[in-house]
C-alpha cells in the first residue's frame, strides 16, 4: 500500500482530532480579523473566536453558505493582503454572480499536497503519464490536477478538454497510464475506440472522475471496457477545488476526506442539526489551514454520509464518507415521488442492451410536472421494457422512448441530464 505522506495519512484520530482543534481556532482568529467575515459572524449570533473550546462547539457555529460567496464578490472573503494572493478560480455563476476562490502560496501547497495524496492512493508513482482532460482555466479542474502533477512528479499530459480522437492519440503516443474527467465523457472515448480498428489503449490504469455523481453500475462499466480502476475525486471551487476535500481509495468503501485540512459534518437539511453517523444529509466543510478564504461551516448542498471513522483496509484513518449520491438542490419531485438523476443512471444501466447517453426532460403545465427520459439503446431494447424497469425501481412511470446510438446530444464536457422546459 502506498502513500504520499504515511505519517499524516495514518494519524491516530486521537491526534487527528487535537489537530482539528488547533486548526478550527487558528482560522476562527483568522476570520474575525476580516470586517466580512467579523460582521456576517457577528450578525449571525457569534461573539468571538473564544466562543469555540472543543470540536463539539462548532456545532453552535453559523453555517457559510454559496449565497455568502457570491455577496463577497470578488475578494471580500479573503484574509490576506491582495499581494499575498498568486492564484484564483472561479464556478460558473448561474445567479449572474460566480463563487471565487483565490490561493497564496501556502493554500497552492496545500491543494497540489491533496492532489498527490490522492494520485498516489489511485496507484501511480512519480514518472507515469497522466493525462488532464479537463479545462485550463477558471474552472479549478485542469489546474489542481497540473498543480497535484508536478507535486507527485508525474509526466504531465496537459491536453484540457475536448477533441477526443486527440485525446485517445496522445494517451497511445504517450503510454498514459491514467487521466482525469467528468464521467460522462468517457462513453465519447469509448464510442470512438469501438469505431476504431484499435479498440484498446493497453498503457490505461487509472481514471479519476470528479465534478459528476455516478453509479456503481457506470462505474463497472467503465473499468470493464477500458480495462481500468475507477476513483471518485471529491472537492469543489468552496473549499479550495478538485481533491481537496478527499478521494476512495483502492477498498472502494467510502470517500476518505483530509481530516488534517478539514472538518466533517452531515446535517439535517431541514433543520441544520447534525445527524448521527451512517444517515444521510447534507455534507457540510470547514477549513483547517486555508489562508485567503477560510470557510466555516459551509454547506455544500451534496448528499452523504459518515460511513465510518475506523481505519481503513488500505492503513488511512481519516474519516470516510458514502460517494455522492446527489444534491439538495437537485432532487426531482414528480407525481409525488422524490429521485435524483443518479438514480435514473442506475436504473438505466441494470437494463441489457441500455447505453449511456439519457436525457431527464421536465415538462412543467399548470402547476403539474411530466416526466420524459430518453435513452440510448442497442436493436432490440423496446420502450416498454425500459418503462417497466424504471417504474418498478423510481416508483412511477415516466414517457420517454428508446433512441439509436449516437442519436442523442453530445457534450464534450459535463453532460446534461437534466433538461427543463415550462409550457403555456
Amino acid at each position: 500500500m502506498k502513500f504520499w505522506n504515511q505519517e499524516i495519512e495514518t494519524m491516530s484520530r486521537n491526534a487527528l482530532e487535537a489537530n482539528q482543534l488547533k486548526g478550527l481556532q487558528k482560522t476562527l482568529r483568522r476570520v474575525w480579523g476580516c470586517e466580512w467575515w467579523r460582521n456576517l459572524l457577528q450578525k449571525r449570533g457569534m461573539s468571538g473566536p473564544e466562543d469555540v473550546k472543543s470540536l463539539d462547539d462548532l456545532r453552535n457555529l453559523p453555517f457559510l453558505t454559496k449565497e455568502d460567496f457570491r455577496e463577497a464578490y470578488p475578494l471580500k472573503m479573503s484574509t490576506v493582503d491582495r499581494r499575498e494572493l498568486l492564484e484564483f478560480h472561479m464556478s460558473s455563476g448561474s445567479t449572474g454572480t460566480p463563487v471565487v476562490m483565490a490561493y497564496t502560496k501556502n493554500d497552492l501547497n496545500q491543494w497540489a499536497d491533496t492532489m498527490a495524496r490522492c494520485f498516489t492512493m489511485a496507484g501511480l508513482e512519480a514518472g507515469d503519464a497522466f493525462q488532464i482532460m479537463p479545462t485550463f482555466g477558471l474552472f479549478n479542474g485542469g489546474f489542481g490536477c497540473y498543480h497535484g502533477c508536478r507535486k507527485a512528479g508525474l509526466f504531465c499530459v496537459p491536453a484540457s478538454s475536448g477533441n477526443t480522437e486527440r485525446q485517445i492519440k496522445l494517451m497511445r503516443d504517450f503510454r498514459v497510464k491514467g487521466f482525469c474527467s467528468v464521467v460522462s465523457y468517457v462513453p465519447r472515448i469509448i464510442e470512438k475506440l469501438d469505431a476504431s480498428n484499435d479498440p484498446d489503449i493497453p498503457s490505461l490504469r487509472v481514471g479519476v472522475f470528479g465534478s459528476e455523481t455516478f453509479s456503481d453500475e457506470m462505474r463497472k462499466k467503465i473499468e470493464n471496457r477500458l480495462h481500468i480502476e475507477c476513483f471518485d475525486i471529491y472537492g469543489m471551487t468552496e473549499t479550495g477545488g478538485i481533491g481537496t476535500t478527499g478521494q476512495d481509495c483502492s477498498a472502494h468503501a467510502g470517500i476518505h476526506v483530509w481530516d488534517d485540512y478539514y472538518i466533517t459534518e452531515v446535517i439535517d437539511p431541514a433543520t441544520g442539526k447534525n445527524v448521527p453517523d451512517g444517515e444521510y444529509g447534507e455534507v457540510v466543510f470547514t477549513s483547517l489551514a486555508r489562508e485567503a478564504m477560510p470557510i466555516i461551516r459551509y454547506r455544500t448542498h451534496d448528499i452523504s454520509r459518515i460511513l465510518s471513522r475506523e481505519k481503513c483496509a488500505c492503513g488511512r484513518t481519516h474519516i470516510r464518507i458514502d460517494r455522492i449520491t446527489g444534491r439538495t438542490d437537485d432532487m426531482l419531485i414528480v407525481k409525488g415521488v422524490n429521485f435524483y438523476p443518479r438514480q435514473v443512471e442506475q436504473a438505466l444501466m441494470e437494463i441489457p442492451g441500455v447505453k449511456d447517453e439519457f436525457q431527464i426532460i421536465l415538462e412543467e403545465h399548470n402547476g403539474m410536472t411530466d416526466v420524459t427520459i430518453n435513452v440510448e439503446a442497442e436493436p432490440g431494447v423496446t420502450g416498454h421494457t425500459v418503462a417497466k424497469h424504471l417504474r418498478e425501481r423510481l416508483g412511477f412511470l415516466p414517457k420517454g422512448d428508446v433512441f439509436p446510438v449516437g442519436a442523442l446530444p453530445r457534450s464534450e464536457g459535463k453532460a446534461k441530464r437534466v433538461i427543463r422546459k415550462k409550457l403555456d
